[in-house]
């Protein structure tokens, strides 16, 4: 038996002019491509006006729902991204396929991210066009899925967005609590700044001890002294001096707190959770749970300190 060798057709060498040629061939044998992205078109229509441009293709698919094709038989460029996004948005399209000859990275990842960052029912596909012969047979075309629409990367897209979120409103929060301990007069934490993440914390006097403020994102914020002098054995020996004193420390904070030893990470924590709402409550409800926030701190640090300052270094 006799078997050929696949070899690279140049696509230059079958179409010599993306709108005239391969335009017109893909509007012919569409049910290639349907193939490899598993959607069904109809309707197809060639180089529809948007504006001053004209789309490649323009077709629907098995819910009746706008789909654009932009074809490039060379590299991926930034013209033909923008073209992409613009065909789409004015168009209405729910799905949007770039057929190019070779995808540059950069254009890979601006399309990941296309798909991430887009509502749940937008869906961008990069996808490569090859050619090939065996012998003297006629070149087929190969599609070739780079990057398209999936489940996770809407869901990672998700996730991006809601850390976005939540990152402005823990500036804005902090910032918040910040002036507010200094119109009190309490300055632990005055040489802070606000900050995206859920910690503002400042020394607590002693190398690897932290006086920390925490808020979470539905129903709680915190207070805390968290240890880690990148030593475990030393980080478990203070804890262990100050639960020594836990009656001490709780009778003069004035409630009970939690003491946290972590026995199985490096570090430990003593903390204090208040339930008055975090960082989605309702922005004029903050004001009360940062001042509260404030003055626990206020009363914890008072508590903490005298032991803090007899730790040996």
């Amino acid at each position: 038996m006799s078997i050929g060798k696949l070899e690279p057709v140049p696509l230059r060498d079958i179409w010599k002019h993306e709108e005239r040629d391969f335009s017109s061939w893909l509007e012919g044998n569409i049910e290639l491509l349907s193939e490899t992205l598993n959607i069904t078109f109809s309707a197809v229509e060639r180089e529809k006006r948007v504006g001053s441009f004209e789309v490649d293709l323009v077709a629907e698919d098995d819910d009746g729902n706008v789909v654009i094709i932009e074809n490039q038989l060379e590299s991926t460029n930034h013209d033909h991204l923008g073209k992409v996004i613009t065909y789409l948005t004015n168009l209405d399209a729910k799905t949007a396929i770039w057929i190019v000859s070779h995808p540059r990275p950069e254009h890979t990842k601006a399309i990941t991210w296309l798909n991430e960052s887009t509502p749940a029912d937008i869906s961008f596909y990069l996808v490569k066009l090859s050619a090939y012969k065996t012998g003297n047979s006629e070149p087929a075309p190969l599609f070739t899925i780079v990057v398209g629409p999936s489940a996770q990367a809407k869901e990672i897209g998700k996730e991006k967005q809601d850390m976005a979120e939540r990152h402005v409103l823990r500036l804005k929060f902090w910032g918040g609590l910040l002036e507010r301990a200094r119109q009190i007069g309490f300055n632990l934490h005055a040489n802070r700044s606000a900050t995206k993440y859920m910690a503002l914390g400042t020394g607590a006097g002693k190398a690897g001890l932290y006086l920390n403020y925490t808020v979470w994102s539905e129903d709680k914020t915190g207070i805390e002294l968290y240890i880690d002098t990148s030593d475990h054995t030393r980080n478990k020996n203070i804890f262990d001096t100050l639960y020594n004193q836990k009656q001490l420390v709780e009778d003069k904070f004035g409630e009970s707190l939690i003491w946290d030893r972590l026995d199985i990470k490096r570090a430990s924590r003593i903390q204090y959770l208040l339930n008055m709402g975090g960082l989605k409550s309702d922005e004029s409800n903050w004001p009360q749970i940062q001042t509260t926030m404030i003055e626990k701190m206020k009363k914890f640090h008072a508590a903490l300190q005298p032991l803090i300052k007899d730790i040996q270094e």
